[in-house]
């Protein structure tokens, strides 16, 4: 019997389960159950009409998935957006089915207080010209550069290829969440310093004031899945290792 957990990952904007790819067969290798969701409008599933998709939706692919393999003692991975996504996550499985779920981990992501939003990130003004951007492009936001977050060569063009729009639903939702239910979970960030994506400067400080999280670095841009895929599962490793008392 596999006593490992099992491991769910929860992309960012714009990817969807494949940004995970060169990173799940080194989990899988170390015993984990991995299953890396797309959520909906992205990736595979960009074909879903944007207008009917909201963070709520997000969180709901993610639930119906664990429902869907019934897993339990779950490690709950989120990068950049995603982070908020497995934070609401999290707090409905731990109010409906708490032996669900284990750990989480955020990966460069945004770890949001209750009430908080992608858009959150940004200026009045940054955030005006998202909803101008949004509305001229199908209700979704075209994906950036990835040059922007500091990826560059066949890593660049990889990402070029593959992202899609991100649903504009996403970007202005709310989360209201119980920050204390939350916080019975043991948790991880992961904070990628070279170079550092500056929007997420202010949780990071905020994480710093928070003895009860643990703050750990690795040296790599915002993608560390694509750009140090072996680096990023260690760690990952590192954390659930340390986390269930294993060997």
């Amino acid at each position: 019997m596999n006593t490992r957990p099992p491991i769910v990952l929860v992309h960012g904007a714009w990817s969807g389960a494949w940004i995970w790819r060169r990173v799940l067969p080194l989990l899988r290798k170390a015993g984990h159950e991995v299953h890396a969701v797309t959520l909906s409008g992205c990736g595979e599933r960009q074909h879903f009409p944007n207008a009917a998709i909201s963070l709520a939706t997000h969180i709901q692919d993610v639930l119906a998935l664990v429902a869907a393999e019934e897993l339990q003692d779950v490690v709950l991975v989120g990068h950049s957006y995603g982070g908020i996504v497995v934070t609401g996550v999290a707090d409905a499985l731990l109010a409906e089915a708490p032996g669900t779920l284990r750990q989480l981990i955020y990966v460069d992501a945004i770890v949001p207080a209750p009430g908080e939003f992608w858009g959150s990130l940004h200026t009045p003004a940054e955030a005006a010209a998202r909803r101008v951007q949004a509305a001229r492009s199908g209700n979704a936001l075209p994906p950036p550069d990835p040059a922007s977050f500091g990826l560059q060569g066949p890593d660049r063009d990889w990402l070029m290829r593959r992202q899609v729009a991100q649903p504009f639903g996403s970007y202005g939702d709310p989360l209201h969440f119980d920050a204390d239910r939350v916080a019975t979970l043991p948790t991880t960030v992961i904070d990628c310093i070279e170079p550092r994506y500056v929007n997420l400067d202010s949780i990071r400080e905020r994480l710093r004031a928070t003895p009860r999280i643990r703050l750990l670095e690795l040296r790599a841009g915002h993608f560390p899945m694509v750009s140090h895929p072996a680096e990023l599962a260690s760690l990952l490793l590192a954390e659930i290792r340390q986390s269930t008392g294993a060997a």
